[in-house]
């Protein structure tokens, strides 16, 4: 017989184990869906990984999948660690692209337009984000429905742009005006997609990690969500610190929306975004919060992202298979936290 019993400690190498064992599991797991599709597990895993690793061409093409979900685990994992639950980066990635695609459209010399753009596009994301904030902080409204049913709002918002307004009259298109040429980031390896965006998610990771580490802000965060009581006794205004904090957190997942534009498609349309802003969810999950291991997660999904197709091609099993791989990781990580707070122990039944 087994019950859980609540840790007094929890190892450092058991804290680094758990993202591993998640992702080992979330494999072992998937492996069966593989079966049932007629193909080989190792062949088909061997095919995703090699597709999306297996080469430089590879590798710069998971990179550029991965930045968004750098900059949305990383909107995500700030917003967490203040308890302040940000469903909305798909919302705010969106509307992120929507203001840098404004802005980009005006002719300016290249650096300015840039500059703007990251600024106009940080700035739609962070206002978005400020509405569920504001609504848990003045009138007790949970941020989970609230942000979670404003990336609704914003999508359907940006559909009436590219349908009505910004629609192309010549093809018929629902796309926008395309950015300058000015405006697009520069292509840093020739003949392939690796843009500065990409760069500047690497190096937003340890800025943030810096920032909730070694700051008076990221104190406040962190106690704001371990103990907002204790946090108001030391003085500390909660409801500021939140206000605070769903401003960086969206910010951080409108550069996801502007890197799309300026580095990738340069222009809007409906499909911009597969679902960055929930694939955050999931590498700052994996990432236990931590900004540094938001990198190596946003890296093994884009790997799974871009290797899909290829597995799909070569195989015959769905490429919806790395959907199911991200759904299982989540889940498998939060059991695995489960494991940080309790053990299981053999009880012995009396003869």
């Amino acid at each position: 017989m087994f019950r859980l019993e609540v840790r007094t400690s929890t190892p450092a190498w058991f804290n680094l184990a758990l993202p591993l064992l998640a992702i080992g599991a979330t494999l072992v797991l998937c492996s069966g869906l593989i079966a049932l599709a007629g193909a080989g597990v190792l062949e088909s895993y061997g095919v995703m990984f090699t597709a999306s690793l297996g080469d430089s061409y590879a590798i710069t093409e998971t990179l550029v999948r991965a930045a968004p979900m750098i900059f949305t685990g990383l909107a995500v994992a700030v917003a967490f660690r203040a308890k302040f639950w940000n469903i909305g980066a798909e919302g705010q990635l969106l509307a992120g692209a929507v203001a840098s695609c404004f802005v980009g459209a005006i002719p300016m010399p290249g650096a300015l337009a840039m500059l703007l753009m990251a600024v106009a596009g940080a700035a739609a994301g962070a206002a978005v984000a400020l509405v569920p904030a504001t609504l848990r902080v003045k009138f007790r409204v949970d941020d989970v429905v609230s942000s979670l049913l404003l990336n609704s709002v914003i999508y359907y918002a940006l559909m009436a742009l590219i349908e009505g307004p910004w629609k192309d009259s010549f093809s018929g298109y629902p796309i926008s005006p395309p950015i300058e040429d000015s405006a697009n980031f520069p292509v840093l390896i020739e003949g392939t997609r690796l843009h500065l965006g990409v760069v500047v998610a690497l190096i937003a990771a340890p800025l943030i990690w810096f920032l909730i580490a070694r700051t008076t802000l990221g104190f406040r965060i962190r106690v704001t969500g371990e103990n907002p009581e204790a946090a108001r006794y030391g003085g500390i205004h909660v409801e500021r610190v939140l206000l605070s904090t769903a401003l960086l957190s969206g910010a951080l997942a409108g550069l996801a929306g502007v890197g799309e534009v300026g580095g990738v498609h340069f222009q809007v349309m409906s499909d911009i975004s597969p679902g960055y802003g929930y694939s955050g969810i999931v590498v700052a999950m994996l990432a236990r919060l931590n900004p540094l291991g938001v990198v190596p997660a946003a890296i093994f999904l884009a790997a799974v992202m871009t290797g899909a197709e290829a597995m799909s091609r070569a195989t015959g099993v769905p490429a919806f298979l790395s959907d199911v791989i991200q759904g299982t990781a989540l889940l498998a990580m939060l059991v695995a936290l489960l494991f940080t707070a309790y053990r299981i122990r053999r009880v012995g039944t009396a003869s």
